[in-house]
């Protein structure tokens, strides 16, 4: 998968769910999506963030750019959305040991930043960056994930729901590989709102649920 700051929840299930999970860094950025901004809760209304970026364009790969944000302006924002948040210190001080990481590639800084949660979590999935993989990148499409897919053993591949409308499972059974998709339930669970508010940030939910009911939330979730 490409990668994505502080996705929301689905993004981790599929992490938590694999043995080995690639983050895509040699693939063209995607212009408008996902990559720099997300949604959380400010005062009780969903709310987009959006992190800057150093050289960002469809025309680059993910990792020829880099992260230009300080993290002040948005360090201001959580903390006006979440000050009363039960595991706010906690999570403060996680999202600020990100902030601060070095190295500020657009992949290699994503990747450590899913890899502090992962292990906030305890959870031991192996984070590979898919630029570190010798492989044809030539081929486009399911013609590459299936030749990665050979090329680091793999006999399961799993992928977010949206994939139904890209990859399918004969084809990929020809090839020796098992192919499931991720579903996410989004459950509800208690926030300063009276009315839930689904598919934020990670942040939202490590925020109102910590580390042991967010791996629970991470287990709410249909294979197909």
């Amino acid at each position: 998968m490409q990668p994505y700051f502080m996705p929301y929840i689905g993004y981790w299930q599929l992490m938590a769910t694999v043995d080995m999970y690639l983050v895509y860094d040699d693939v063209n950025y995607i212009k408008g999506g996902w990559v720099s901004r997300n949604n959380i809760l400010l005062n009780g209304q969903k709310h987009m963030f959006t992190i800057t970026l150093n050289g960002a364009s469809p025309n680059k790969l993910f990792n020829e750019i880099t992260i230009k944000d300080d993290f002040k302006k948005f360090s201001r924002l959580i903390e006006s959305a979440y000050r009363k948040a039960p595991y706010y210190v906690e999570i403060s001080a996680l999202l600020e040991k990100i902030y601060q990481y070095e190295d500020k590639s657009l992949g290699i800084f994503m990747l450590n930043s899913f890899q502090v949660v992962l292990d906030y979590l305890e959870i031991d999935t192996k984070l590979v960056l898919s630029s570190t993989v010798t492989k044809d990148n030539k081929l486009r499409g399911k013609d590459k994930v299936k030749h990665i897919c050979h090329l680091l053993g793999a006999d399961t591949y799993y992928n977010a729901i949206g994939g139904r409308e890209l990859y399918d499972k004969e084809d990929f059974k020809a090839d020796g590989i098992d192919l499931h998709f991720l579903q996410t339930d989004l459950v509800p669970y208690t926030q300063s709102t009276n009315k839930f508010v689904s598919g934020l940030s990670i942040i939202d939910v490590l925020m109102y649920n910590g580390k042991e009911d967010t791996k629970k939330l991470l287990n709410e979730y249909t294979l197909l």
